[in-house]
């Protein structure tokens, strides 16, 4: 492959690396930030952080809203799917880079395949607001940790949610200088180990309480009638649907070193072998403990009017773990953001550390924290805002997009199983997305009573 002019200084390396097209104008996001120095290990702890974050701990309330069998049912689909959906990614990756031009990112993949209308104008835009949208989310859930975790220790502290908000921002401030998603690789692993261990504390805790004579009254009836259990259902299958969500595995894929065929399917393995242990252990443990009464966060159920159910040492440590992996979810769905932002103001042509490119790196990422903190502070109830931003984000970039691209790269015959099950999965999920929309509006309509800016909640 022919290389870029040597007075690029590092440029012509990371360009073979990942196999950008030499004839074309060299892309810094590309070069700097998806650096393809990683192995299939390195792709799993990617991965899991990823798709197992806290998130999961919203499980049990959504099992709530569809029962036993449906519940069940919904998070095993959900789990099969997605493996599926992401392998198929995959392999178009893998085939696109054996005709010589590997696609990096989901704009380049919808580019090619789709047209570069749709890369430009649909894929980039939602794959970056949903992405950008869950390092908003991350770091409001990171401050409600910080603040859980101060009201155990002075259960009639004053400070405010807003202020610990702005304490966890200020780490991300800091964090988010990490140069590549690749450099992430340690943190990752240290964020794989983390989720595993607050599961198990969760349901270890869940399965304690439901044992104890502290347990409340199990219900597992869904309790909503006619219209509102229908939304309902909708809105469950969104929480399961975004908690399944990744929309960056084209992102993923290209931190690994080339060649990279199989690599991407052992990094799924890895995290579908967490993602297995975490969503089921957590989901039906903290269901059975608390049936319909469960909450957003089961972890809320863990106290009742203000006293722990467990030790509270065993509940500040939980929080603590959630807490410290929640660093690692904001910087992973952050690395979207900052491929756009060294594309647009990072010179490719200049080393990756130069003056040149540290300040304007220094300056955008930090003021791409700075806002997020902000709407995280001043937006509470954010959650709301990001289950429609799941139905419209998630379920397209995670069950539709990946179904249309297999079927438009190796166009499998129209009497194949492959074909129609793939066409299937997509016609359902449109459907799902669009309900689920619908519902989430309707939520946010519900609740617009308790929104307040920088809401102690």
């Amino acid at each position: 492959m022919a290389t870029i002019a040597p007075n690029f200084g590092e440029t012509p390396t990371m360009a073979k690396e990942n196999s950008i097209d030499p004839q074309k104008e060299p892309d810094a996001g590309a070069l700097f930030v998806l650096k393809s120095r990683g192995s299939w290990l390195h792709c799993g702890y990617h991965l899991t952080s990823a798709i197992v974050a806290p998130a999961l701990l919203s499980l049990p309330f959504a099992m709530a809203m569809l029962g036993w069998v449906g519940g069940v049912m919904c998070l095993t689909l959900g789990g099969l799917v997605t493996f599926y959906s992401y392998n198929l990614l995959s392999l178009v990756l893998e085939h696109h880079a054996q005709l010589g031009k590997r696609q990096l990112r989901f704009r380049d993949m919808a580019h090619d395949i789709l047209g570069p209308g749709w890369g430009r104008y649909f894929v980039n835009p939602l794959q970056l607001g949903i992405c950008y949208g869950a390092v908003i989310a991350c770091i409001l859930l990171g401050g409600q940790s910080l603040k859980f975790i101060y009201l155990l220790s002075e259960p009639n502290g004053t400070m405010e949610l807003y202020r610990f908000v702005i304490i966890f921002g200020s780490l991300i401030l800091l964090l988010a200088q990490m140069p590549s998603f690749h450099s992430l690789r340690h943190i990752n692993l240290v964020s794989l180990c983390l989720c595993l261990v607050y599961c198990a504390c969760t349901t270890a805790g869940a399965i304690y309480i439901g044992e104890s004579k502290k347990a409340p009254a199990k219900d597992y009836a869904v309790t909503t009638t006619g219209v509102n259990r229908l939304f309902g259902v909708f809105n469950a299958i969104s929480i399961i649907a975004t908690t399944y969500g990744n929309g960056i595995i084209p992102e993923i894929q290209a931190t690994i070193v080339a060649p990279t065929k199989g690599k991407m399917f052992k990094g799924l393995l890895v995290c579908y072998a967490v993602v297995i242990s975490t969503f089921f252990s957590v989901g039906i443990s903290g269901y059975w403990a608390f049936g319909n009464q469960s909450q957003g966060s089961i972890l809320q159920n863990f106290m009742v009017n203000g006293k722990p159910l467990v030790n509270k040492w065993f509940l500040l440590m939980t929080n603590v773990f959630t807490f410290v992996q929640v660093i690692a979810v904001v910087l992973t769905y952050l690395q979207p953001t900052n491929v756009v932002l060294e594309r647009k103001f990072a010179d490719p042509k200049m080393d990756e550390f130069s003056i040149r490119n540290v300040v304007p790196r220094l300056i955008f990422r930090s003021l791409a924290i700075v806002i997020a903190t902000l709407l995280a502070a001043m937006l509470p109830f954010f959650g709301d805002i990001m289950a429609l931003f799941g139905a419209f984000g998630c379920i397209p970039l995670d069950f539709i997009l990946p179904m249309v691209f297999y079927n438009l790269t190796f166009k499998p015959s129209k009497k194949s199983f492959v074909f129609w099950g793939n066409t299937s999965i997509a016609v359902i999920s449109t459907v799902l997305s669009l309900v689920g929309a619908v519902a989430s509006v309707r939520q946010i309509v519900l609740d617009a009573k308790t929104y307040r800016l920088f809401a102690n909640m």
